[in-house]
């Protein structure tokens, strides 16, 4: 198939034209792929008003995704995540002050949309014991949404929309199928924060990405598992309760995105585009058979070393050998590998096609190594139990979101900020998932988990 906007480029940089336009470096350059980084010159379309190269691009993909209609983004789903909840806002009622029912597992991307369009949250909250221990889980069940839902109509009050991350960064996926319904017997639409998931279109058993299940609205971060440069990203708008008009959404990805978007990035999804109606769906079925084998061989060497996990991730519980997650991705880097996340207790690989047999051979070796070893002479301390549910009781806001997060503030020591109002959020990174949320009071649970996931300093407002 062609590649309408790659295609473009090529023929313009084979052309030998005088580039009295941007950028500067007029197509020459150190890095060697300035001759293919242009501007929104005549031809080459322009990304908010697309109707050109650039919108014959969207619509493949969206054919490729199954869509109502896909369309590309040049700076992360962050940019695709403010602009879903932009929309979902529009078509709410204006009379209420809007509110969104969220898995408190989101990225901090969610807390930004939130103070940029001034709305309040509702938090869904883990179960005991708190998805195996980790911030970056939180399991939604069809009825503890149901009854999130009855709760906040009884008061009065009418989310714009329900959110949810997943897959989570431990790979964790929430079941999206059984979900939408439940948002959309009451009227909410339901948005998800793909991220992590653009490639769960074109499993060899059948999709499951979010919109095939019955979410309205929903991020894909393309360049997390497809072959695509770092930034590029979808917005997938389904066939449900939201039908925001082409020029709607591009007016909300304009909003908040740069004007000046990366042409290398735009054709790097173009060309996935090309990769995803040939071979690549067939080459990913072999990447799936070859992490399910990993993961088998793995989970043999100690019980519950392997984490369930959606197919191109592999968790690893560092106890389970008597190591530390931190201890674990020590041992991994010195075998020549690199992993996505590591914590106390955690470490995650992501796995995609491009990476060689190599790869999984490093990862068996050095595993196996620290499985032979034995345990470290010193675990560092697990997570209190009940520390879930006491961040539950002591979250309380004290201001809303914007108003923290635009409010004076300082960075103070973590161990110091008991008491104090948190501002920006405060995360681990990766995976920016926020211990403490903008507007909330930090608590001595918070303070734990500042200590447990290694944040030294917090923001807090004045």
């Amino acid at each position: 198939m062609p590649a309408p906007i790659h295609d473009f480029v090529t023929r313009y940089a084979a052309a030998d034209l005088s580039r009295l336009h941007m950028p500067g470096h007029k197509g020459r350059g150190p890095l060697g792929c300035e001759a293919l980084d242009i501007t929104e010159i005549a031809g080459a379309d322009e990304l908010y008003e697309a109707e050109g190269v650039i919108a014959a691009s969207e619509a493949e993909t969206a054919r490729l995704f199954g869509t109502a209609a896909s369309f590309y983004g040049a700076e992360g789903s962050s940019q695709c995540i403010r602009a879903m909840l932009f929309l979902a806002m529009q078509a709410a009622d204006a009379a209420a002050r809007p509110l969104l029912l969220a898995a408190r597992n989101a990225h901090k991307a969610l807390l930004y949309a939130a103070a940029l369009l001034d709305f309040d949250i509702e938090w869904l909250w883990p179960g005991e014991p708190g998805a195996g221990g980790s911030l970056c889980a939180c399991p939604v069940e069809p009825g503890q949404l149901a009854d999130a839902l009855a709760r906040l109509a009884g008061a009065g009050r009418r989310p714009f929309a329900v959110y949810l991350t997943s897959p989570d960064y431990l790979g964790g996926v929430q079941d999206v199928a059984a979900l939408a319904p439940v948002c959309h017997g009451q009227g909410v639409p339901l948005l998800v924060d793909n991220a992590h998931g653009a490639y769960l279109r074109f499993l060899p058993g059948g999709s499951r990405h979010p919109i095939g299940l019955g979410a309205d609205l929903c991020c894909d971060s393309a360049h997390k598992t497809l072959p695509v440069l770092t930034g590029g990203a979808y917005l997938h708008v389904g066939r449900g309760l939201l039908a925001p008009e082409p020029a709607a959404v591009r007016g909300a990805m304009c909003l908040f995105g740069s004007t000046s978007p990366s042409y290398l990035i735009l054709q790097s999804l173009d060309l996935a585009a090309e990769a995803l109606a040939g071979g690549w769906p067939q080459r990913l079925a072999a990447c799936c058979e070859a992490v399910a084998q990993l993961k088998e061989e793995l989970a043999a060497l100690a019980p519950g070393l392997v984490r369930p996990s959606e197919p191109l991730k592999v968790t690893l519980d560092a106890a389970a050998l008597g190591l530390s997650g931190r201890a674990l991705a020590d041992r991994l880097r010195a075998g020549r590998v690199e992993c996505e996340y590591a914590d106390g207790r955690l470490v995650v690989l992501m796995f995609a096609p491009d990476n060689p047999p190599r790869d999984y051979a490093r990862v068996r070796a050095a595993v196996q190594g620290a499985a032979a070893a034995g345990p470290a002479a010193a675990l560092p301390p697990a997570l209190p139990a009940g520390i879930w549910r006491q961040l539950q009781r002591e979250a309380a806001p004290r201001l809303t979101i914007r108003q923290a997060v635009f409010a004076r503030q300082e960075q103070v020591e973590a161990s110091a900020a008991l008491g104090r109002v948190c501002a920006l959020p405060t995360v681990g990174c990766p995976p920016a998932i926020p211990i403490a949320v903008s507007g909330e009071e930090i608590g001595p649970a918070a303070v734990a988990l500042f200590r447990y996931y290694g944040v030294g300093r917090a923001a807090v407002t004045l």
